[in-house]
């Protein structure tokens, strides 16, 4: 076994000359003999055990036990005890879960301050015969179907090229001594009732099927590369970013093949889920505006795109601008300058941006706020009233557009300016203004012209 463990190790660089190797190390027979082939091929490592406590005395029993086992081999040991079922109530996760970030948590803490190149865990051709079985009936989909990497940043796992079998036998040949988790001889657990019932019902069907599954899981994992580099590929053909949006065109997304597929990754870093899927592909067919939402984001049909948006927290509404004397303000997402000035000395470029109008036809306070139905104002050069909802529909401002739309508002109700738009008809400077009041809005996206 040795010969196997250096060639795997070798074949993988799992482990570089020079290198230290922190060994996740629980007592029983797989991590026992790891710790032993370590030994033996002479690669530098020391051993970190965490205590769950979960089994009473057992527990303890095992920390002792790897304790002496550091002793014996001369290694620096660490250990750590954790409030697994305090962790796991805290964090709404199962017990399994929470074993599992507590230990890789602090495991990668000791290997950044102790200087260990890696982490090596005991997964053996069993574990991942299991994994695969589990992600496969879980539908995890390709991503899951490949079972435990050999490599995963730095935990490394260098005994996936051993069965359980061939690792007992090893133990027994050498005379190993290691601890029985007996947490791990009931059903009570998923994993357990997959290694004492199926598996063994497998093998008996089919004799070679721990390492045709192995074989198996490597293969796909080549074919998920491949199959990654092909929807990065779509990634960058499909998703523009703007912002902190991300916009779909919606014909070429529905002449892409195949479409169920593409629709699940490209959409899934936003927290879209396989059941979304179907109510994705009904949303690139239904009429603008219709909208979906995830956990973290939503979805919004527009005219010819799909627009992908975080959600936001609740937000400023308004503000109030007491007198000209207020020189800036600012809301989430704009920024707004007031200045008030003789007319021969202000600057009006013709930019949607800045708004030029008489001073004495306005009156203070202002205030500063989103628009809302059932506002209207008189556009600049249409001569009459026009509902500010169909100004913003001329306008063919998408929804996420129509709610970053900001309004100054006068004392006397009059929308005085859609921001960035347009300004009132009714405020406008004419040959007998003799004061302007210049607003400029910095915000920090403009609308665009569609």
């Amino acid at each position: 076994m040795l010969a196997a463990f250096i060639k795997f190790v070798e074949e993988h660089q799992l482990v570089h000359a020079g290198d230290a190797v922190l060994l996740a190390v629980s007592g029983g027979v797989d991590s026992v003999v790891m710790t032993r082939l370590f030994h033996e091929a002479g690669f530098s490592f020391g051993i970190a055990h965490a205590n769950f406590q979960l089994r009473g005395e057992e527990s303890e029993r095992d920390a002792r036990f790897v304790q002496e086992l550091a002793a014996k081999y001369g290694v620096p040991f660490f250990v750590q005890t954790f409030d697994t079922k305090q962790y796991a109530q805290q964090n709404s996760c199962s017990i399994q879960v929470a074993a599992r970030e507590l230990r890789y948590a602090w495991l990668e803490e000791i290997r950044r301050s102790q200087g260990y190149a890696a982490v090596a865990t005991a997964h053996h051709r069993n574990d991942q015969a299991e994994t695969m079985l589990i992600n496969f009936c879980r539908g995890t989909g390709i991503a899951g179907l490949h079972g435990i990497r050999y490599r995963q940043q730095h935990v490394i796992r260098p005994l996936l090229f051993a069965t359980r079998a061939e690792i007992e036998s090893y133990a027994n040949s050498q005379g190993l001594e290691f601890v029985t988790d007996s947490s791990n001889l009931e059903d009570h657990y998923l994993r357990n009732t997959i290694r004492h019932h199926i598996i063994p019902a497998l093998q008996h069907i089919f004799p070679g099927f721990i390492n045709t599954l192995s074989e198996n899981a490597e293969r796909l994992g080549e074919v998920e590369m491949l199959y990654q580099e092909a929807v990065e590929r779509h990634r960058k053909r499909l998703l523009h970013a703007k912002g902190e949006e991300w916009w779909v065109p919606v014909q070429a997304l529905l002449l892409s093949r195949p479409l169920k597929t593409l629709v699940f990754e490209l959409f899934k870093p936003f927290g879209f889920g396989e059941p979304q899927v179907s109510d994705i592909i009904q949303l690139l067919n239904a009429q603008p505006g219709k909208q979906l939402f995830s956990s973290t984001h939503r979805m919004i049909r527009d005219r010819k795109w799909l627009i992908v948006a975080p959600l936001q927290a609740t937000e400023i509404s308004f503000q109030v601008i007491e007198s000209p004397e207020v020189r800036r303000i600012s809301v989430p997402g704009l920024k707004l300058e007031i200045k008030q000035l003789p007319v021969h000395d202000a600057v009006c470029p013709d930019k949607p941006h800045i708004a030029c109008l008489d001073a004495d036809r306005v009156q203070f306070p202002l205030i500063l706020r989103k628009w809302r139905q059932g506002d209207y104002f008189y556009p600049l050069g249409l001569g009459k009233k026009k509902k500010l909802s169909r100004f913003l529909i001329d306008q063919k401002l998408n929804l996420l557009e129509k709610e970053r739309v900001w309004v100054v508002e006068a004392a006397d109700k009059k929308i005085i300016w859609v921001v960035g738009l347009r300004i009132d008809d009714r405020c406008k400077i004419t040959e007998k203004t003799r004061q302007v009041l210049r607003l400029e809005a910095r915000m920090e996206q403009l609308f665009e012209k569609h």
